[in-house]
C-alpha cells in the first residue's frame, strides 16, 4: 500500500476523505492540527475517526494561531455568526467579504504540516477535504488554491525535485453536502463520530446555529437521511 498525508479536522468531510483514501488503496496517516481553535472536541472525534475508518496512523501538531487572531474561531472577541442574530448561510460571501470565520492562512499551514510528513514518510499524496460548493465562502477552499499549493509543493520540496512527483486530491471539492453525506454512508462513515459545529461545546455537542451546522444539517436533509448530530 501506498502512504497518504489526510488531513482530519474531525468534521463529516474529512472523515469521508479517510474512507475514500483507504478505498483507493491507501495507507492513511492522519494529521490534524491544533491551531488554537475555540474548541477542541473536534480533535477528539479526528482521532475517533481517524482509528474507526482505519487509518495506520493519527498525529495531531501544535500550532499557535491564536497568537495570531483575525477569526472567529481563534478569538474569543470575534462573535461567531449565527442564524439567532440573522445570519443567513452565504451572506459575507455575498457582498464580496470574507467571513470573520474565516482562518487567516490556515488551509495553507495545515497543507504545509502535510507536505513535511509526507516528505518524511515517502508520500506522494495528501488528501484533503476543502469543498467548493456548499461552504461559507473561504479563498482557501477554491480549486485555484489546490493547484496553486501543488505547484508549489512540486517546486519547494526534495520530493517534488528528486522524486515522482507530489498530488495534492481534494475528491470532494465539487460535491454538495448531500453528496458527501451518501458518499459517507456507501463507505461506512459513521457520522454520529464526527464534530463540525464551529461553537461545539466540551461533549462535541453542535449548536444547530452557525454555518457549519446548518450547511450539515441541509446537507442530510437533502440526501434524505436522517440527521445523527448530538445537539446542545
Amino acid at each position: 500500500m501506498k502512504n497518504a498525508v489526510v488531513l482530519v479536522s474531525g468534521g463529516m468531510d474529512s472523515a469521508v476523505v479517510i474512507a475514500i483514501a483507504r478505498e483507493q488503496g491507501f495507507a492513511v496517516h492522519a494529521l490534524s492540527v491544533r491551531y488554537g481553535q475555540r474548541h477542541t472536541s473536534e480533535l477528539d472525534a479526528a482521532d475517533r475517526v481517524s482509528k474507526s475508518l482505519g487509518a495506520v496512523a493519527h498525529k495531531t501538531v501544535n500550532v499557535d494561531l491564536r497568537s495570531i487572531g483575525g477569526s472567529a474561531l481563534t478569538d474569543e472577541t470575534i462573535s461567531v455568526p449565527t442564524d439567532d442574530d440573522g445570519h443567513a448561510i452565504g451572506q459575507a460571501a455575498a457582498k464580496d467579504a470574507i467571513p470573520v470565520t474565516y482562518v487567516p492562512a490556515r488551509n495553507t499551514i495545515m497543507l504545509s504540516v502535510a507536505l513535511g510528513w509526507a516528505e518524511v514518510l515517502g508520500a506522494a499524496d495528501i488528501f484533503c477535504g476543502v469543498n467548493a460548493v456548499d461552504y461559507s465562502g473561504y479563498p482557501d477552499c477554491r480549486p485555484e488554491f489546490i493547484a496553486a499549493f501543488q505547484s508549489l509543493a512540486n517546486l519547494a520540496t526534495k520530493a517534488g525535485v528528486e522524486g515522482a512527483g507530489l498530488r495534492v486530491h481534494a475528491p470532494l471539492q465539487f460535491m454538495s453536502k448531500a453528496d458527501i453525506v451518501r458518499e459517507g454512508l456507501r463507505l461506512g462513515v459513521d457520522f454520529a463520530e464526527t464534530v463540525s459545529c464551529y461553537k461545539a461545546d466540551d461533549q462535541g455537542r453542535a449548536c444547530g446555529h452557525c454555518d457549519a451546522c446548518r450547511l450539515r444539517a441541509e446537507g442530510f436533509i437533502a440526501a434524505g437521511v436522517a440527521d445523527p448530530t448530538r445537539y446542545v
